[in-house]
């Protein structure tokens, strides 16, 4: 295959949706032009009533080693308002849960991408690395503080002063990924499923508390969401009843 076939391929299987990171010649470098269409394929997945959850992974067992650094120039000057960041930033601020499912290296952009979604998934093979300071250059500061709110700042320090990969289970150890698994598919299909099950509001409603993307008048709307959309008395009532909920409330539904 060659570098032309670089790209980011999307699939909707049921309520979830995969884009995966293919340039094989690069071991999936993210190029410009893939940073470019990233946002682009958020976009149009955001909006797809159907889609309750996305996964990102890499193609023929690679996550993805890095970016394509194209022209230094460009790069240089862009500083944090490169396409990666913008990339970066779409990523983590989609309304839906994501999550990486990681195997192979995992490294710079590709590290980048993964600390952005809600959750990663390791392979045992997963190797994770922050190479800046190998290249002399700095990690951009949102990129940054994400890392260090993830792992803290002694394992973020690391990371960033060494520029160092580390495998699966240290990643584990330092909390850059929430699970280590033998059959990563089946495990990130596992989660999606019981993401897709699960009211949508409740799940919605907490990624943005989380992320801390809720101020008090928004909390307040989503609390009155609850009470008049009917999504808690009919979980309560499946679970009084033993039987399985039928939620109704759909992201559409915000404003």
């Amino acid at each position: 295959m060659a570098v032309s076939d670089a790209g980011l391929t999307v699939e909707v299987t049921g309520a979830v949706a995969t884009v995966t990171i293919r340039n094989p010649a690069r071991r999936n470098a993210m190029t410009p032009a893939m940073w470019r269409q990233l946002p682009v394929l958020l976009d149009g997945l955001e909006a797809d009533p159907t889609v309750r959850a996305l996964v990102l992974t890499g193609a023929e067992g690679t996550f993805c080693a890095g970016a394509d650094l194209g022209d230094l120039d460009e790069l240089l000057e862009a500083g944090d308002g490169s396409i990666a960041v913008v990339a970066e930033e779409r990523l983590a601020a989609f309304a839906k849960p994501t999550v990486a499912a990681v195997a192979g290296p995992c490294v710079g952009g590709g590290c980048q991408l993964a600390v952005a979604c809600d959750l990663r998934i390791a392979a045992p093979d997963a190797r994770f690395g922050v190479p800046p300071a190998r290249l002399g250059l700095v990690y951009p500061a949102p990129t940054t503080r994400r890392l260090t709110q993830l792992v803290g700042p002694a394992t973020a320090k690391f990371l960033l002063f060494t520029a160092e990969l580390i495998d699966a289970e240290r990643a584990l150890r330092v909390g850059l990924v929430d699970e280590v698994v033998d059959d990563l598919t089946a495990r990130v299909d596992a989660i999606t499923a019981a993401i897709a099950q699960r009211s949508q509001l409740s799940v919605a409603a907490a990624k943005e508390i989380v992320d801390d993307r809720a101020g008090p008048a928004r909390i307040a709307w989503w609390h009155r969401k609850v009470r008049d959309s009917g999504e808690a008395r009919e979980g309560i009532a499946a679970h009084r009843e033993r039987r399985a909920p039928n939620f109704g409330w759909t992201p559409s539904d915000r404003p």
